[in-house]
C-alpha cells in the first residue's frame, strides 16, 4: 500500500507573531502554524487558554533559545467581565454557581480597579495549566480534587476601565508574568459586591510586542510558502527591552565560542549582544564584575555565514 509522501520540513529560524483564534489550544495553534511553515523545530512562549484569543509568539529554530524572555515579559490583556455571575471555573465555560444584582456605579468600578493595581497576592485557580506533581491543575479539578495552592506575588502595573454597560465590564490589564486575569476578574466582582466571571479575554501585548503585528491562521494559510517564511521576525525581537552590547568583529567571534570578555559596563542581569560591523545578533548574556558572560548563543556557523567571521570551535571555553 502506497502511503502519501510526507511534507518535507525545513530549518527556519525566527519568531512568528500569531493571533490565536478562539477555541484553539496554544499547542494546536503552534502545530498548525508549524505545519504551514514546514518548520523543523518550534515552540510557543506561554499558554493561552482556548477561551482566550490574541498574541501568541511562536519560536522556530534558533529563536527557541530565547523563548524564556517572552515567558518572563509583562503581558497586556483586554478582559470582558460578566458582573453579577459567579461560575465554577471563574470563566464562561464553568457552571453557574450564583447570581447577584449589580448595583455599582462608575466611581465604584474605578475605585475597585485602583485597589487591584500594584503588588498583589493571588492564589492560582484550580482550572489552570499550572502543574502539581506533573499534572495540570485543571486535570485534578475535572476529577473533583482540590489541591492546596500557595498564594503568589504578582504585579498589576495598570488596570484601566475601557467600557461599562449594565452587567458587562471591559478592562485593560498590564501585568507581570504569572498573573491570572480570571482570578483578577473574580476578585473585582467580589470587591463590587456582585461577583463576576471572565467572559472573554484577548492578549494584546507581550513585552514590546503588540497584537497589531500578529497574523491570523486564516491569513497564514492563504499566503504562499515564501510569504509565510517572510513573516518570521529575527530572534532578538524577543529581547527588545534588554540593554544592548556591541562588540567589534574579533571580540564577537570569541564571544560566540563562549569566552567571557572584559567590558566597561555596570552589572546587568540580561543583555543582548551584537557584532558591530557588520551588525549581527550573537545571543544573550549578562554582565557581572566587569565581565560579559555568554548565556544563550546563536550557532557560530550561522553567524559566520552572515558576517564572514573566522570562528574556531576549538578555542578554550571560559575566561
Amino acid at each position: 500500500m502506497n502511503r502519501p509522501a510526507r511534507t518535507p520540513r525545513r530549518a527556519l529560524h525566527g519568531v512568528l507573531l500569531l493571533d490565536k483564534p478562539l477555541g484553539w489550544s496554544s499547542n494546536d495553534a503552534l502545530q498548525k502554524a508549524k505545519g504551514l511553515l514546514r518548520a523543523e523545530k518550534g515552540g510557543h512562549t506561554g499558554t493561552l487558554d482556548p477561551l482566550a484569543t490574541g498574541l501568541l509568539p511562536l519560536c522556530f529554530g534558533a529563536a527557541t533559545k530565547f523563548s524564556q524572555a517572552s515567558l518572563d515579559a509583562d503581558k497586556r490583556y483586554r478582559a470582558t467581565l460578566r458582573l453579577g455571575q459567579r461560575t465554577s471555573t471563574g470563566d464562561a465555560e464553568g457552571a453557574l454557581l450564583e447570581e447577584r444584582a449589580v448595583n455599582c456605579d462608575r466611581a465604584a468600578i474605578e475605585a475597585a480597579c485602583a485597589r487591584f493595581t500594584g503588588i498583589l497576592l493571588q492564589r492560582p485557580p484550580m482550572h489552570s495549566a499550572l502543574k502539581h506533581q506533573g499534572r495540570a491543575l485543571y486535570a485534578y479539578a475535572r476529577a473533583g480534587i482540590d489541591i492546596e495552592r500557595a498564594e503568589r506575588e504578582v504585579e498589576v502595573h495598570r488596570l484601566d476601565l475601557v467600557s461599562w454597560q449594565q452587567a458587562t465590564l471591559v478592562i485593560d490589564v498590564h501585568c507581570s508574568k504569572g498573573t491570572y486575569v480570571r482570578t483578577l476578574a473574580e476578585d473585582l466582582g467580589e470587591a463590587l459586591g456582585c461577583g463576576a466571571h471572565l467572559a472573554a479575554l484577548r492578549r494584546t501585548g507581550v513585552g514590546a510586542l503588540d497584537v497589531a503585528q500578529a497574523v491570523t491562521l486564516q491569513r497564514l494559510q492563504a499566503l504562499s510558502d515564501d510569504a509565510r517564511a517572510a513573516l518570521l521576525l529575527p530572534p532578538d525581537v524577543l529581547l527588545q527591552s534588554w540593554p544592548e552590547v556591541c562588540l567589534p568583529a574579533e571580540e564577537a567571534a570569541r564571544f560566540l565560542t563562549g569566552l567571557r570578555r572584559r567590558v566597561a559596563l555596570a552589572d546587568e542581569t540580561a543583555v543582548r549582544v551584537y557584532a558591530s560591523a557588520p551588525r549581527a545578533f550573537l545571543g544573550a548574556g549578562h554582565v557581572r564584575g566587569g565581565e560579559l558572560i555568554p548565556d544563550r548563543l546563536l550557532s557560530p556557523l550561522e553567524v559566520q555565514a552572515r558576517m564572514g567571521l573566522e570562528v574556531h570551535a576549538t578555542e578554550a571555553q571560559g575566561a
